[in-house]
């Protein structure tokens, strides 16, 4: 039985072959499926909808987060590692 799937091959340089490679790992995912899966949400308009969706959680509570982010760092502030 043959596979439905195709194969194809691509050129990347080896620092943006890398990169993919990590950024696979980092979700879990070999990097076919991360391929894969990039294609589909630039073609599908999932990625962009997860933009959208992104931007506006910023515009309605960026002051919410931003406000939180300085709560944060100042209770971390002067311990071991914290960020200067």
């Amino acid at each position: 039985m043959t596979s439905p799937r195709k194969q194809t091959q691509v050129r990347l340089e080896p620092d943006v072959l890398a990169a993919g490679k990590d950024a696979a790992a980092a979700r879990g995912l070999d990097f076919n499926k991360y391929v894969e899966r990039l294609i589909i949400e630039d073609t599908t308009g999932a990625r962009a909808a997860g933009m959208a969706a992104a931007q506006r959680l910023i515009e309605e509570h960026g002051t919410f987060l931003d406000d939180l982010e300085e709560e944060l760092d100042a209770q971390y502030a002067g311990r071991p590692g914290a960020a200067a």
